[in-house]
């Protein structure tokens, strides 16, 4: 239950919104199959699905099989100039008929919703992750956030079926305050939970730069006076319409830093394929500068150093690894490299989560091990930093190692074995280094395909339950239901 009445903003939030430019940002966006149906898609798209890939997608419409229920379509003009001359970036936004052959898949992925103590909140890890918005300049087709980007509604954890909502700054902000209230008051630990301060929040959605400069304002500011310490955004805004970096935005940035200089600000940008930001000649190779390294679409690699030169600005790329689009460790390999080169970090690359419809986006685990392991040959060390993570229910899983060769004396172990390793854990993280080994399966996509096949399970991926459900009554008369 939230508390009642309207965030009212510090007298420092109004002196750094005054200062906000709000200006509107023209995407040209295309949306839906509609246009293309009615052969009314402007006529620089109009080649994006050919007429025997509309009448496939044409018969699935009003079926249980329509693709568009399952993921809405759309993508901004930007996106489709780079996707021109790249089957991988057309792979990502274009629908496909087969996407719909198997709809098997979980309505709440990672089972967020079990720790969601306020609408819109996430709290599983040490940090919290708010849905600031539900939807993006453009959708991928393997979104891990279908089911709040298509509103679909979610069973929750006590058996009410509804959609997953968007956060509120009351709601959110006053959780945070309370929740930090009784850890300081317990000697550093939530005493129901084990946790310690929520000192970072990550804005999500959605994604939240296609907000306005104002309310991605409220926001920061608001999570800054509430106690935060770190802020994190993600986006895929940089690929879908990189001028959305303009001076408007970072002059928002600068006065964000000046009036709340010890809040710590991560950009969380999402390219999946080096085609999205890298510039193609004729022959299909990508350009180069004089000096050997590659050239970067002008707009794209303004935004970038517009974010990247402001020191306290970290900006970090992750990735899932998909079939048909970057399922190639030479674009990983080249992706990787480009990207360090002009100050951006590589985080993560996962592994397909389980979404419905995942078996007909999701590479097999052992091969994105290997292709992301021929990728990192030939990088140097600080370009190889991201991990493989595979998101089980009880938190992100590190794809540790593969190997070939049998364990002596260890069944199940003839064809080499899988190593995961919990890397982020609910709650207080208890399991956190805690290791699972099971006995390959070449074609396994996700850890129900290894069931048979577990050797040795410390981290217990397969002796999960779903959390416990307890009330802790927060001083303030706000009722947050929390995991335990």
């Amino acid at each position: 239950m939230a508390t009642a009445g309207k965030y009212v903003p510090t007298e420092r939030e109004k002196a750094f919104q005054s200062t906000i430019e709000n200006p509107k940002y023209e995407r040209d966006n295309i949306i839906g199959l509609k246009p293309f149906f009615e052969d009314k898609a402007p006529d620089a798209i109009k080649g994006l699905y050919s007429k025997d890939e509309l009448s496939a997608l044409l018969e699935l419409r009003g079926t249980e099989r329509d693709v568009e229920n399952r993921m809405p379509v759309k993508m901004t003009r930007h996106f489709y100039e780079m996707a021109q001359d790249s089957i991988p970036l057309q792979n990502l936004v274009k629908a496909n008929p087969d996407e719909t052959l198997n709809l098997a898949g979980s309505e709440d992925p990672g089972h967020q919703m079990d720790f969601a103590p306020v609408e819109g909140l996430l709290h599983k890890y040490e940090m919290g992750l708010l849905y600031a918005v539900s939807t993006c300049s453009a959708h991928c087709r393997f979104c891990y956030r279908e089911e709040l980007i298509s509103q679909k509604e979610v069973e929750r954890q006590d058996g009410t079926v509804a959609k997953k909502g968007l956060a509120k700054i009351k709601d959110v902000t006053d959780y945070v305050r309370a929740h930090n209230e009784i850890v300081a008051a317990n000697g550093g630990l939530h005493p129901e939970t084990g946790r310690e301060k929520l000192r970072e929040v990550l804005l999500s959605g959605g994604d939240p730069m296609v907000l306005p400069n104002r309310k991605i304002g409220a926001w920061i500011a608001a999570l800054a006076e509430a106690g935060v310490e770190s802020i994190r955004l993600g986006t895929k805004e940089m690929s879908f319409h990189p001028k959305r970096f303009d001076e408007a935005f970072l002059s928002m940035m600068d006065n964000f830093h000046e009036s709340y200089p010890e809040i710590g600000f991560r950009l969380m940008i999402h390219f999946n394929h080096p085609d999205e930001f890298l510039l193609k000649g004729k022959d299909g190779e990508y350009l180069k500068n004089p000096n050997g390294s590659l050239k970067w679409h002008e707009d794209t690699r303004k935004a970038i150093e517009g974010v990247t030169s402001r020191g306290w600005i970290n900006v970090e790329n992750q990735a899932p690894i998909i079939k048909g689009i970057n399922d190639d460790s030479d674009a990983l390999r080249v992706m990787q490299r480009a990207l360090y080169r002009v100050g951006v970090g590589n985080h993560y690359f996962f592994c397909g989560r389980d979404i419905v419809a995942y078996r007909h986006f999701n590479v097999p685990i052992e091969t994105v091990w290997k292709l992301l392991n021929e990728s990192q040959k030939g990088l140097s060390g600080v370009e190889t930093h991201a991990r493989l993570s595979i998101t089980h229910y009880k938190g992100k899983t590190e794809v540790a190692a593969v190997t070939n060769e049998p364990i002596p004396g260890v069944p199940g172990t003839e064809n080499g074995v899988v190593i995961f390793k919990i890397l982020r854990n609910a709650l207080d993280a208890p399991d956190r280094g805690k290791v699972c080994i099971v006995g390959r399966n070449p074609d396994a996509i996700w850890f129900d395909d290894y069931e048979d096949r577990v050797i040795y399970d410390e981290a217990g991926l397969y002796d999960y339950t779903r959390v416990d459900k307890k009330t802790v009554e927060i001083e303030g008369s706000v009722d947050v239901a929390v995991g335990a």
